[in-house]
């Protein structure tokens, strides 16, 4: 079995993406591999976990990796269609049952009082069509927050003054989340120019003042990648984004192409630890079908063409 195939013998959540991201099937295809992920594997057992009151995992931030916000984000990442009536229905209990237990009581769409999060809930709000005014206070606030050389960093102002991979990737997956859903817009779309420039100009993962590698657990892939970044999370950012490849990416992506193993396939590298659902691959060190997925697209986006 070659790698695609073994891609594609996997969940419908898998199968979609890879549909859509390597083997070019038409669109009219895609969607109903996608549709599948509403009533089939993964995707079906994670809204079957909702409780009546909207929460997963008894909580609205915590605990980790099985409440509310990262349950959505997981379901995102899966590809829920937005438009579904499983979603829908879904994020309805969320919008009239989950509020906010830590410093903010307020509803779940409203975000809270951190960076991080407000990034993840922005990024939520936008993919699963929530247009309110808690959302679009909620998108002020985050261009409001962004340092000024480019990225954000959820300690600022009053810890740090240095913007953070981990804010800075989750505050620009937000914004382009919202830009995918309501169109172009030169606000946002400039302050996600300062944050990608931000990146580029460290090569994705090193210092700019010294050429070191920031954190060495960067250069290990992950998958939830949760609140992390990794060097893969920051590729497919761009990718995901349509941006022209850049030669500052060069590096970044010579790591991917080292990560892989001798049968074609990528490995699970750095499970972020704690409580999960359930566990979708075989752990770290062994071949993972989100890990190859991703640097498989990744590689074609900045080669341009299929990766063998």
């Amino acid at each position: 079995m070659d790698v695609t195939e073994w891609l594609l013998d996997a969940d419908p959540a898998i199968r979609w993406q890879v549909m859509r991201d390597l083997t070019d099937e038409p669109a009219d295809v895609v969607a109903a591999e996608r549709a599948r992920v509403a009533t089939e594997g993964w995707g079906a057992r994670l809204l079957a976990l909702q409780g009546e009151d909207g929460q997963w995992g008894g909580g609205t931030y915590s605990p980790k990796w099985v409440s509310t916000t990262y349950t959505l984000l997981l379901l995102r990442l899966l590809g829920l269609d937005p438009a579904s009536e499983e979603a829908q229905s879904a994020v309805r209990r969320v919008r009239d049952g989950v509020r906010w237990q830590r410093r903010s009581s307020g509803p779940f769409f409203a975000g809270e009082t951190e960076t991080c999060v407000n990034s993840m809930v922005v990024a939520l709000g936008a993919y699963f069509g929530e247009r309110s005014a808690d959302q679009e206070r909620l998108l002020e606030w985050l261009l409001d927050e962004q340092l000024d050389d480019g990225g954000w960093n959820c300690e600022a102002p009053r810890r740090s003054r240095v913007p953070s991979f981990n804010t800075t990737i989750l505050a620009l997956e937000g914004l382009l989340e919202v830009e995918r859903s309501v169109g172009a817009d030169p606000v946002i779309a400039a302050a996600r120019a300062g944050g990608e420039e931000y990146l580029l100009e460290r090569g994705l993962f090193r210092s700019l003042t010294t050429g070191t590698v920031i954190n060495p657990t960067w250069t290990r892939f992950s998958f939830p990648p949760q609140w992390h970044y990794d060097v893969l999370r920051g590729l497919e950012y761009f990718r995901d984004a349509d941006s022209p490849p850049d030669p500052r990416c060069g590096e970044a992506i010579d790591l991917v192409r080292s990560r892989r193993l001798g049968d074609g396939r990528w490995p699970l590298q750095h499970t972020h630890r704690a409580r999960t659902h359930f566990e979708m691959e075989d752990g770290d060190g062994k071949p993972s079908r989100w890990n190859t997925l991703r640097a498989m697209r990744v590689l074609r986006w900045y080669e341009g063409e299929p990766v063998s």
